[in-house]
């Protein structure tokens, strides 16, 4: 086992514009337990490769680039990321800016597609006969970023209305009012 606190790297996943009054992203940054391969050497993020990540100022950028204007952040809660079975869920509201729009337009084309994230390793493993770097703990998450190339396949991104976010928000509360009627009804039938 190897450790190295002070590199910090990059890696590609999907995603995709979904279309409201506003412009929102919404992917997955990263997947857990999906190997990438390239150049005959194989990475895994573990699935509790998160659980103690700082992930307390993370922007959103445009290929990991520190000349571009950042998309979002989670500072200002303009990016909410959340940790779930499948790996780092993102959802980022981006503001009317050119370069913004130019973004949100290039992933809602299916241009953009894909998604990486920069990082600090905490703790990693090696299977030096598969050449299959396993990282077990990331320590610090720099950012999320939309990407033309990613180094995972597996991410997503998509472009997000305003409107079909609220349609689904109030689809989904019907449903549960629904569910919670027929629950009390099975109750008070008892």
């Amino acid at each position: 086992m190897m450790e190295n606190k002070h590199l910090k790297e990059n890696r590609f996943v999907e995603l995709r514009a979904l279309e409201d009054g506003n412009m929102v992203l919404e992917g997955y940054a990263l997947t857990f337990e999906n190997p990438a391969t390239h150049n005959g050497y194989t990475e895994v993020i573990d699935r509790g490769a998160l659980a103690n990540t700082d992930m307390s100022d993370v922007c959103m950028k445009y290929n990991h680039e520190d000349t571009y204007m950042i998309l979002a952040r989670t500072r200002n809660n303009s990016l909410q990321l959340k940790v779930d079975d499948v790996g780092l869920w993102f959802r980022a509201e981006l503001i009317d800016t050119t370069s913004n729009v130019d973004v949100y337009k290039s992933v809602q084309s299916r241009l953009i597609d894909k998604c990486s994230f920069a990082f600090t390793v905490d703790r990693e493993e090696y299977d030096y006969d598969t050449d299959t770097r396993r990282i077990l703990s990331i320590d610090k998450l720099f950012d999320v970023s939309v990407v033309d190339v990613p180094f995972y396949d597996d991410t997503m991104v998509v472009a997000r209305s305003k409107d079909s976010f609220i349609k689904e928000k109030e689809q989904k509360q019907a449903q549960e009012v629904e569910f919670n009627k027929k629950k009390l009804n099975l109750l008070l039938s008892l």
